[in-house]
């Protein structure tokens, strides 16, 4: 755990220091949009556990972890029409991560649309409410 930065974006999230548009929270993780989706409705579960990835998390944490994941899934396939689900995760630079605190990408997906790349530009934020306001309320329909 020493690698771990407490000043990572998503850390600072947890702490409140930077906003976002969250879904869902409970004691143990987050739900929030990702601000650079690469699909409609594409958000992130976040443990609130710190640990730099899955390879150093605590196997408590990454089981109620995938069942969290299973249930936005299923919502985000509901809310937002999807064809199919991407569930990402990524461990260390080789892997392509970038933000070194355990995190799952959940995107929805359509037939033959491709996912969008990562510009460095954050989606308008009225875009960001209405997808987490439709996921929001898929998740609480399950």
């Amino acid at each position: 755990m020493s690698d771990y930065d407490d000043q990572n974006v998503f850390a600072r999230i947890l702490r409140g220091e930077i906003p976002s548009h969250t879904v869902f929270e409970d004691d143990g993780f987050v739900v929030i949009m990702d601000a650079m989706p690469q699909a409609p409705g594409h958000c992130l579960v976040i443990p609130k556990a710190p640990s730099r990835n899955l390879l150093d998390a605590d196997d408590a944490v990454l089981a109620k972890a995938i069942a969290l994941v299973k249930k936005v899934a299923r919502a985000a396939k509901t809310a937002f029409a999807a064809d199919g689900i991407n569930i990402m995760q990524y461990n260390e630079p080789a892997a392509g991560q970038t933000v070194f605190h355990l995190h799952f990408h959940i995107i929805p997906r359509h037939a033959d649309v491709p996912l969008k790349p990562h510009t460095g530009q954050m989606a308008p934020a009225a875009e960001l409410a209405a997808s987490a306001g439709k996921l929001k309320a898929a998740l609480e329909a399950l």
